[in-house]
C-alpha cells in the first residue's frame, strides 16, 4: 500500500498519554511488575539518537518500549538511567513473546550494551512479508492489517532520544509503535496467520 493510500486511512487509535507509565524510579518499576508479568506476549520497540554523519556508530538504543493491550511502558536507557534486573528477567523469559517491527538491530544492540539475550521473540517485519526481499514496515502492515494509518512524522522519528526530558509527543510516538506491533499479531492471529516461532531470534 502506497504512503498516499495509508493517509487516506483513518488514523491509528492508540494509547492515550494516560495510558503509558514511564518508569524511571523503584516505586514506579514496582508499580508496573504486577501488569508487566501477568503478560505473555507483549509489543516490543527501541528508540536511538539518530546518527546523520557516515560511519558514525549509534551508541543507543536510548528508549525501550514495552506494550499491552491496555498500556505501555516507557523505559530510559541513557547512561545513567537505572537497569532493572526485573526488566531484565522479563526480556529474557521464555513465557513472554516479544512483538516488534525490524527486532533484528534492537536484539543485537540490547545484547551489546546490557548483554540481554532476548526470546523469543517475533520480528513482523519478516514474518509479515510476501516475498523473501521485501519486509513489511509498521505502517505499512498497521494499513493492511488495521487498516489505519500509523502516522510517523520525520520530525518525532529523527528526534533526540537520548536527551530528557521526551516531549508528550515522543512519548506517544515510541509507545504507540510497541502497542501497534501487537495489535497487528493479534489481527494475524485472529486470521489465522501466525506460524511456529524459530527457534533462534533474529
Amino acid at each position: 500500500m502506497s504512503t498516499a493510500a495509508e493517509g487516506a486511512l483513518p488514523v491509528f487509535r492508540g494509547l492515550t498519554l494516560a495510558q503509558i507509565a514511564w518508569i524511571d524510579s523503584p516505586a514506579a518499576m514496582l508499580a508496573a511488575l504486577p501488569d508487566l508479568q501477568a503478560c505473555s506476549m507483549l509489543g516490543l520497540d527501541t528508540e536511538s539518537r539518530p546518527t546523520f554523519v557516515k560511519g558514525e556508530k549509534s551508541d543507543g538504543p536510548h528508549l525501550l518500549q514495552l506494550a499491552s493491550t491496555r498500556q505501555a511502558w516507557l523505559f530510559p536507557l541513557q547512561p545513567g538511567a537505572p537497569l532493572w534486573p526485573e526488566l531484565a528477567d522479563l526480556l529474557q523469559s521464555e513465557a513472554v513473546l516479544k512483538i516488534g517491527f525490524g527486532l533484528r538491530n534492537d536484539v543485537r544492540h540490547m545484547q551489546r550494551r546490557f548483554g540481554w539475550k532476548l526470546h523469543p521473540v517475533m520480528d513482523l517485519s519478516r514474518e509479515l512479508r510476501e516475498n523473501r526481499h521485501q519486509e513489511i514496515g509498521a505502517r505499512g502492515a498497521v494499513a493492511r492489517w488495521l487498516q489505519q494509518d500509523l502516522h510517523k512524522p520525520r520530525s518525532i522519528t529523527t528526534s533526540n532520544w537520548a536527551r530528557l526530558p521526551l516531549s508528550e509527543a515522543q512519548k506517544l510516538y515510541a509507545a504507540n509503535d510497541a502497542y501497534a506491533a501487537l495489535q497487528v499479531y493479534l489481527r494475524w492471529q485472529e486470521q489465522g496467520g501466525v506460524r511456529p516461532l524459530l527457534k533462534r531470534t533474529p
